[in-house]
């Protein structure tokens, strides 16, 4: 097999789909919403507060890349992002000290989920 055979196969047919950042997105917030959601706090409570630690550092690593200067999102969805960001984390800390529930959490997640899925395809 000659070499413009071995490129045509390779790429004819991909094994994985192409990735795009906003699917990327999308699945990390399915991942940690999905734990949120189905763990129990009383009988799973390590498993559990890993997924609140994910979540965090989830929008910690969104509230980083809003702040950037060279992110090209308009500037009133970054700071709208930014402030979810630092509710998340308060709010995480509540619900560690037993003042809250993940709800909230999962609200939030599940909204940026719609948007990220309305924007067009994640892969």
């Amino acid at each position: 097999m000659n070499a413009l055979n071995l490129a045509r196969n390779a790429y004819a047919s991909p094994a994985a789909p192409i990735r795009t950042d906003r699917g990327n997105e999308y699945d990390a917030f399915t991942q940690v919403t999905h734990k949120l959601r189905c763990l129990n706090p009383r009988k799973e409570h390590i498993a559990f507060v890993n997924a609140l630690h994910e979540n965090r550092k989830l929008w910690t690593l969104l509230a980083i890349d809003v702040a950037d200067k060279g992110n090209q999102l308009p500037q009133s969805l970054r700071a709208q992002i930014f402030y979810l960001a630092e509710f998340t984390d308060q709010h995480t800390s509540r619900v560690l000290s037993g003042k809250s529930d993940p709800t909230a959490l999962v609200d939030i997640n599940t909204a940026i989920m719609a948007g990220l899925r309305q924007q067009g395809p994640t892969r």
